[in-house]
């Protein structure tokens, strides 16, 4: 019997980069960015996508067609993108996807995980009897709490041996007074690079009204027309993707979650002047990296059931094709407080093509969102669709390529 989960498929991709690196002269860095696993992945992908016409030569699990074969990465059916590769190699997926394991099988061994399991090869991956109950003597944190120990008795003896010559009241008033003076000088340097901070990054320079903490503070629906700018997917021309944002209050200023079909944003918001909100977000990283930083301007009016974002984003392409753009963003309020929760791994995932969110509402209704990438002339109201069209979007330099042209 072979082993499962995440014990196989860390073993299982750490040997095929090993693999891969040597065979491609490229070494890459197994951090949490991404972008770094995304040659190894499009490779991988190559295998994966051949799965349904292998099954005979590999011995590996039946895989039906894909209907959307002629489609580019990352959009078929059995692409394996570098997120996947990421999570997977730190040890986040307990569930791998049977394609991704069967891939790394064949590139490593000439055979399917089907095939191996009757002939193994590798003993590396044979599991054992009794695998689930071995334990190391010392997990990190006991080991840790020794070492502090052990470190604990030796302040004391230290502090025995010397305790004579600390206790003299001389030192302990020079030594009081050199402290005070030392702390006197940091606090005052920290204060004058506090006060410098604050005024150069113009933090919190407006103190909102409550209406306007009302008008901002709660749950949003955003529609966004940035897949119209991605090189990577033919149909992108009337493609708009739906997002759902929380912003609540905090020490004077607002946080911002805003969670996409593909990936979440974090960051905050600011009143910078009477009902004008800067609005800063990234990616929403495992190491709390910047990525893809963008800046949005929304301007409150309580007279319109929708408002209109300008910000300065990315099309959130794959690779090089990831472009800065300029682009119009819908915003909707929906409500306020609750809790939004994240749905994954689920049947519901599968059925819709798309990332769930459950908001359950202070009046304890449970409100559902499917975030996917939508046909613009689908969307209601219809003068949503003038607003976040393929004209909205502003390139950082000028190319045809990349918005696609109406033929009449």
């Amino acid at each position: 019997m072979l082993k499962k989960g995440k014990e196989e498929i860390i073993y299982l991709l750490n040997r095929s980069i090993e693999k891969f690196e040597i065979e491609s002269g490229n070494q890459f860095n197994k951090n949490t960015n991404k972008k770094n696993y995304e040659p190894f992945a499009i490779f991988l992908s190559g295998i994966s996508n051949d799965l349904p016409f292998t099954l005979e030569k590999f011995g590996h699990n039946p895989y039906e067609l894909d209907r959307d074969s002629e489609k580019e990465y990352p959009f078929r059916k059995y692409d394996i993108t570098g997120g996947q590769i990421r999570d997977a190699l730190m040890g986040l997926v307990a569930s791998p996807r049977s394609f991704l394991i069967d891939s790394c099988y064949i590139y490593l061994y000439g055979m399917g995980r089907s095939a191996f399991e009757k002939m193994p090869t590798d003993q590396e991956l044979v599991a054992e009897i009794g695998d689930h109950e071995k334990k190391d003597s010392y997990t990190l944190m006991q080991e840790n709490q020794q070492l502090k120990t052990e470190l604990s008795k030796i302040k004391i003896n230290l502090s025995k041996s010397k305790r004579k010559y600390l206790r003299k009241s001389q030192l302990v008033i020079i030594s009081v007074i050199v402290l005070f003076l030392a702390s006197l000088w940091v606090m005052s340097n920290k204060n004058e690079a506090y006060n410098e901070l604050v005024k150069d990054y113009n933090i919190k320079p407006y103190t909102y009204t409550k209406s306007e903490k009302a008008a901002l503070e709660g749950i949003w629906l955003n529609y966004i027309g940035s897949p119209q700018a991605r090189l990577s997917d033919p149909n992108r021309e009337r493609l708009i993707v739906l997002n759902i944002s929380e912003i609540k209050e905090k020490n004077g200023y607002f946080t911002y979650t805003r969670y996409g079909s593909s990936f979440n944003h974090t960051g905050y918001a600011q009143f910078e002047s009477p009902n004008v909100v800067s609005i800063h977000t990234k990616l929403n990283t495992l190491i709390g990296t910047t990525n893809s930083p963008r800046h949005s301007l929304l301007l409150l009016d309580s007279s319109k059931s929708y408002l209109n974002a300008i910000s300065a984003s990315w099309n959130f392409d794959v690779g090089a094709k990831n472009k800065i753009i300029g682009i119009r963003e819908v915003y909707i309020k929906v409500g306020k407080g609750g809790k939004l929760t994240e749905i994954l791994n689920a049947v519901e995932n599968a059925e819709c093509k798309c990332k769930i969110i459950k908001w359950e509402q202070p009046n304890g209704k449970i409100q559902e969102f499917h975030l996917k990438n939508m046909l613009l002339d689908t969307i209601q109201p219809a003068v949503i669709r003038t607003l976040i069209d393929k004209k909205s979007i502003l390139l950082k330099e000028l190319e045809d390529s990349v918005l696609l042209k109406i033929i009449k």
